[in-house]
């Protein structure tokens, strides 16, 4: 057995032992116990002459624990407004209070917001009494947990966040098609958590001349109610944030390609990525600063943004996203760019700001109907790759599978996922369509009936 497999396999039997070994915390505002890993110490001495390869074994290892603890059934799946969330915001609160760094929520480390839903539309009364209203829907109360690395005042701050929030046993955002079933959340976005723990700690043996903020958001899943509530309600000035960037699902690293939002909202972040890339990941840049997470509301205030993603995978938003699918070597990784990244900024008098062209809605094509696919977005060649095909949808009922490359539908050839959306924007439901698609290697033709 070579030297790298056998510092894998003993870090893991340390690992199984520290997880047995455990100390439990009573947390007295909710009177609920939580699980806290004890003897790091242990294993932090034992490596403090560890050569390189074993520091990283060691920073994988808590990178896993962070996730596991995160994604534990305990956590309920973390729900916006759950009591798992309650324990979650609390796990993180204790953790950033263990690295050393300062509450800046409006309670403590806390920022709480509440939202009401949109309320569904649905039948009230019975026989020829019955009419259509509204639902009632309950106001929920979610919070965000936000520390900063110092209190020194300065006009630049950098804010480095994730949002730790899930589907708790599977809302309305679910793929999951079944019974409520608890929704783990590892990749998303335990990882995320993870990465951003990871960099909190390293901050705090090695400060920056500037403070950052660090912060853990909720309501992600919902629609960005934590994030825009913080921009709309900032614990520091939004006009001395210098940056924001974003770490959502960066779990899954495949083969070092990781895909890089949000590259055009300041002119100088492609040679900023390029210079801090010493280990030669594969990039996939995007320069949108408009998208599915939390980095958008800061974007839409005008700030530059970057967002880190190892890309979609089957078990999204499925109960099956478990930390034993988490690559925490990968995550390893992009902990080591994104501090790299983080340490440059920290250097730079200003950093500009740029908007994106596709800020202007018009721009997006509308569409009514849908294939029920998950697109893999970190595919780069010709076409829309199939990363995953929802249960009794149009792809899956045509015959569709996970890796087919679509390239035409009926006369709109397909290249690239802005070409994909304005050929779905063309059809209406209960159309029929030819959908050709590219499988190994070989140019298959469809027919796909839409809903």
């Amino acid at each position: 057995m070579d030297i790298k497999k056998r510092n894998r396999l003993e870090l893991k039997v340390i690992g199984r032992i520290l997880r047995k070994s455990t100390t439990i915390m009573n947390l007295q505002e909710h009177k609920n116990y939580i699980r806290i890993p004890m003897g790091w110490g242990l294993l932090v001495f034992f490596f403090s002459c560890a050569v390189p390869e074993n520091q990283n074994l060691l920073t994988e290892l808590r990178i896993q624990s962070d996730v596991e603890a995160l994604a534990s059934p305990y956590m309920e799946g973390r729900e916006t407004g759950s009591i798992g969330e309650v324990r979650a915001a609390t796990w993180l609160d204790s953790n950033f209070q263990a690295i050393g760094l300062i509450p800046n929520g409006m309670e403590g480390s806390f920022q709480t917001f509440t939202y009401k839903p949109h309320p569904p539309m649905q039948m009230h009364g019975s026989g020829d009494s019955m009419s259509l209203g509204m639902a009632l829907v309950k106001e929920i109360e979610g919070r965000n947990v936000l520390y900063v690395s110092s209190s020194t005042k300065s006009s630049q701050v950098g804010v480095l966040a994730a949002h730790y929030d899930h589907l708790g046993y599977g809302d309305e955002n679910s793929l999951f098609r079944g019974e409520p079933t608890l929704h783990f959340g590892a990749d998303d976005n335990a990882s995320g958590v993870s990465g951003m723990l990871e960099l909190s700690r390293r901050f705090a043996s090695q400060p920056a001349s500037r403070p950052i903020l660090w912060a853990a958001f909720s309501g992600e899943e919902k629609g960005l109610w934590g994030s825009n509530h913080f921009c709309k309600n900032p614990t520091v000035g939004l006009d001395s944030i210098a940056y924001m960037i974003n770490l959502d699902m960066i779990g899954r690293l495949h083969g070092d390609t990781l895909a890089v939002y949000g590259t055009g909202t300041s002119p100088h972040w492609m040679s900023l990525l390029e210079k801090c890339n010493v280990d030669s990941l594969t990039l996939i840049p995007s320069e949108s600063g408009v998208g599915p997470s939390d980095h958008t509301s800061f974007y839409l205030e005008g700030i530059p943004v970057l967002h880190f993603f190892t890309g979609q995978h089957p078990d999204y938003h499925k109960p099956s996203d478990t930390p034993d699918k988490i690559n925490a070597e990968g995550i390893r990784k992009v902990v080591d760019f994104v501090e790299r990244i983080m340490r440059e900024l920290d250097n730079k008098d200003e950093w500009e700001f740029t908007a994106t062209q596709d800020q202007d809605k018009g721009n997006t094509p509308s569409f009514k109907v849908t294939l029920g696919v998950i697109p893999d977005y970190l595919f780069d060649g010709m076409g829309m790759r199939i990363d995953g095909v929802s249960e009794g949808r149009p792809a899956a009922l045509a015959g569709l599978q996970r890796g087919d490359v679509v390239v035409k539908i009926d006369t709109v050839k397909v290249t690239d996922m802005m070409t994909y959306m304005i050929a779905l924007s063309l059809f209406e439901s209960g159309q029929v369509s030819r959908v050709e698609v590219l499988r190994d290697d070989l140019l298959s033709d469809f027919m796909v009936t839409w809903d």
